[in-house]
C-alpha cells in the first residue's frame, strides 16, 4: 500500500504565478532539498553559497527564483550565468526556457566557443534577459563590447570547482569586476577548495549558505545497467527490453505526472499489462493499481517518484528510469522498489550523451559501476516472439481441448481445395499472429545517432573492433585537425565546432580520433572547398582548427607500437613514442 503524500509544492514558495505554472505543467511536484532551501533566499536578493552534489537539482534552484524577479520591459541582461561547458550552457539555457514558457517576451541566449560568433552578435543585439555562458566566449563579448551588464542584477557560477578545475579562476575573476557592485551572486559547488572560498569571500556579501550533503549507498542485491539511447528513440529501446528481458512485474520511473498517463497509454496500445500512479490519482485508486499488480492482472506500473513513496511490492523484480532523475537521491529510492528482502533485482537506466555527467553522479552516489547493456536487436525480438509462438502451439496441442472441430476443417480443406497441411498450418499460424507480427531481423539495430551516444560509453572489445570502423567510414573523407588531447579538447569540442561553424550535420561527421597535438575526423565526400576555409580558421579554446585533408604518409601506421614516431611535414607525435591505449582512444 502506499503512503499519503504530505510534501511541500512550489506553489508554497516564494515564485511568480507564471513560474509556478510552468512547474505545474511540466509536472514537477515537489522541490529537491537545495530548491527548497535555496528558493526563499534567492528571491529576497541575497548572495547564496550553495553546497550540493551534481543532481540535486541546482538548476531550478536558481533559475525559478531568478525568473520570478525578471522585468521583461527591461531588454539588457539582468542575470548571467557562467557555466564551465557548453553542454552545461546549453542544459541551462534550455531549462530556463521551459520554466519561462509562460513568460511573453522572455529570451535567454547561450554563447560558448565552437559557435557562430556572428549568431551571438546578432542575437545581443536583439536583446536577451538571461545570459548562460562559457567564461571564454563571454570575455570575448565583453571585451567587443556586444555584452553590456549595466543593469545586471545577479551572476549565478554554477559549478565552480569545476571551472576551477578547467582553469577559469582569473577569467570569472575578471568577469566579476566587469559586473555591478551591487549586484547578487550565487555560487553552487559541489566542493569547497581555497580558491572557491577566496572568490565567494571576495564577491558574495554575507552569503546566506545552503549545504546538501549526498547520501551514499550501494545496493548489492540490485545490478545495475545503463541504456544509452536518444529521447526521440526511448519508447522504441524500452518496447524491445520489454519483449526481450524476462521480468516479473516492473516500475517504470518518470519525471512528470502527465508521461505517467501518455507512457502507460502507449504500453497498452502495445499489449502490455501497463497502468499509470502519479499524485493526482485518489488514494483509493491508487491502491487499486497496486492491488492489481500484487494480484498479477497487472504487470507494469508507471510512476513519479513522490507516486512510489512506500510501494513494496515482492514480485517486483525490474525498476527502469525511463527519465534519468534530477537528484542521485531519487536514483536510490527508485531502484529501492526492487531487490528488497534479499531478493535480486535488476535497475535499468536510460541515458543520453548529454546525461553523462548525472550517470557519473549516480555512479559516485551508489559506489558502484553501472555497466552499459546491449540494447535487444529486432532479431532478439524477432527469435523471443517466434519461440514464444512455438510455446503457445504446442500448450495447444497439449491441452487438446476444442480442436476436434478444427480437425474436421483441417480435413475438409484437404478435400476441397488439395491443400497440403504444411501450408495450412503456415497459413493459420499467420493468421494468428497477424495482429503482432514477428519484426523484420533486417531492420537497423541502432538509428545513428543513437549510436553516436552508444558509443561514448562502448566497451573495450568494441573499441578494438577496427573492420566495424571501417565499415562505418565508408564514403567518408578523413581530414586533420591541429589540435588534439596536449589542448585540451575532446571529440564533443570538434563535433560542436565543426556543425556550427561548418554548418554540416552533426549526425554526418564520422570517426574521430584525438592524438597529443592533432586529431583526426571523418566527414563525407564532397565537402566544399568554402566550407574549409571556413574550418581552417574556427576556432576551440581560442586556437584555429587548420583543418585540412589527412594525408596518408604524413603519419606512420597507427598499430606501431613501442617506436618514437617522428614529427615529419607537419606529422602528429604522441608522448613517449607509444600507441594510444585503447581506454583513451576517443570516438563518437
Amino acid at each position: 500500500m502506499t503512503e499519503t503524500i504530505n510534501a511541500p509544492t512550489f506553489a508554497d514558495l516564494p515564485l511568480s504565478e507564471s513560474v509556478i505554472k510552468a512547474v505545474q505543467d511540466i509536472g514537477y511536484e515537489t522541490p529537491s532539498p537545495i530548491q527548497a532551501q535555496s528558493i526563499p533566499y534567492l528571491s529576497e536578493g541575497r548572495d547564496l553559497l550553495g553546497l550540493a552534489q551534481t543532481g540535486t537539482g541546482k538548476t531550478a534552484a536558481f533559475a525559478l527564483p531568478l525568473l520570478s524577479r525578471i522585468d521583461l520591459k527591461q531588454r539588457d541582461p539582468q542575470v548571467l550565468v557562467l557555466t564551465p561547458t557548453r553542454e552545461l550552457a546549453i542544459q541551462v539555457a534550455e531549462a530556463f526556457q521551459r520554466y519561462a514558457r509562460h513568460m511573453k517576451g522572455f529570451h535567454v541566449l547561450p554563447v560558448y566557443g565552437g559557435q557562430d560568433m556572428r549568431g551571438q552578435l546578432r542575437n545581443l543585439q536583439r536583446g536577451a534577459h538571461v545570459i548562460v555562458g562559457t567564461p571564454g566566449r563571454v570575455m570575448d563579448h565583453l571585451r567587443r563590447a556586444s555584452l553590456k551588464l549595466d543593469n545586471l542584477k545577479t551572476v549565478v557560477l554554477d559549478e565552480a570547482d569545476e571551472m576551477l578545475r578547467m582553469g577559469f579562476v582569473d577569467d570569472i575573476e575578471w568577469i566579476m569586476e566587469q559586473t555591478p557592485e551591487d549586484r547578487q551572486v550565487a555560487l553552487f559547488s559541489a566542493t569547497m577548495p581555497y580558491q572557491i572560498r577566496k572568490i565567494a569571500d571576495t564577491h558574495l556579501k554575507e552569503p546566506a549558505t545552503v549545504e546538501i550533503h549526498a547520501k551514499t549507498a550501494t545496493v548489492e542485491t540490485i545490478a545495475q545497467k545503463v541504456c544509452m539511447v536518444s529521447g526521440f528513440h526511448k519508447l522504441d529501446a524500452l518496447t524491445r527490453i520489454l519483449e526481450v528481458e524476462p521480468f516479473d512485474a516492473m516500475i517504470i520511473f518518470v519525471r512528470t505526472k502527465t508521461a505517467t498517463v501518455e507512457l502507460a497509454e502507449k504500453l497498452e496500445a502495445r499489449e502490455f499489462a501497463a497502468a499509470a500512479l502519479n499524485g493526482d490519482m485518489s488514494q483509493a485508486l491508487r491502491e487499486k493499481v497496486v492491488d492489481r499488480l500484487k494480484k498479477k492482472s497487472l504487470d507494469i506500473l508507471i510512476a513519479t517518484d513522490v507516486a512510489a513513496r512506500g510501494l513494496d511490492v515482492e514480485r517486483m523484480s525490474h525498476v527502469v528510469n525511463y527519465d534519468i532523475p534530477y537528484d542521485t537521491e531519487a536514483y536510490v529510492h527508485r531502484i529501492g522498489r526492487t531487490g528488497r528482502a534479499g531478493r535480486q533485482g535488476t535497475a535499468i537506466l536510460f541515458a543520453t550523451h548529454r546525461e553523462r555527467r548525472m550517470l557519473r553522479a549516480i555512479e559516485s552516489a551508489t559506489r558502484q559501476r553501472i555497466d552499459t547493456m546491449r540494447l535487444p536487436s529486432m532479431s532478439d525480438v524477432r527469435d523471443i516472439r517466434i519461440r514464444q509462438f512455438k510455446e503457445d502451439v504446442l500448450k495447444a496441442v497439449s491441452m487438446g481441448e476444442g480442436l476436434d472441430v478444427f480437425r474436421e476443417i483441417v480435413t475438409e480443406l484437404e478435400q476441397e481445395h488439395a491443400l497440403s497441411h504444411e501450408d495450412m498450418a503456415a497459413a493459420m499460424c499467420f493468421m494468428a499472429q497477424r495482429e503482432r507480427p514477428f519484426p523484420d531481423a533486417k531492420e537497423p539495430e541502432q538509428p545513428r545517432r543513437e549510436g553516436r551516444e552508444r558509443a561514448e560509453r562502448r566497451d573495450d572489445s568494441a573499441q578494438r573492433d577496427d573492420r566495424a570502423r571501417e565499415r562505418s567510414n565508408e564514403g567518408m573523407v578523413r581530414y586533420r585537425v591541429e589540435l588534439g588531447r596536449d589542448h585540451g579538447i575532446n571529440p564533443g569540442d570538434l563535433v560542436g565546432a565543426i556543425a556550427n561553424e561548418g554548418k554540416i550535420s552533426g549526425q554526418s561527421i564520422g570517426h574521430i580520433r584525438l592524438f597529443d597535438s592533432c586529431s583526426s575526423v571523418y566527414l563525407p565526400e564532397g565537402i566544399q572547398s568554402s566550407v574549409l576555409d571556413v574550418l581552417k580558421v574556427a576556432k576551440i579554446r581560442n586556437r584555429p582548427m587548420e583543418m585540412k585533408l589527412w594525408v596518408d604518409d604524413s603519419f606512420p601506421a597507427e598499430r606501431r607500437a613501442r617506436k618514437d614516431f617522428a614529427r615529419r611535414d607537419g606529422s602528429c607525435r604522441r608522448k613517449g613514442g607509444r600507441r594510444p591505449r585503447h581506454g583513451n582512444d576517443s570516438s563518437r
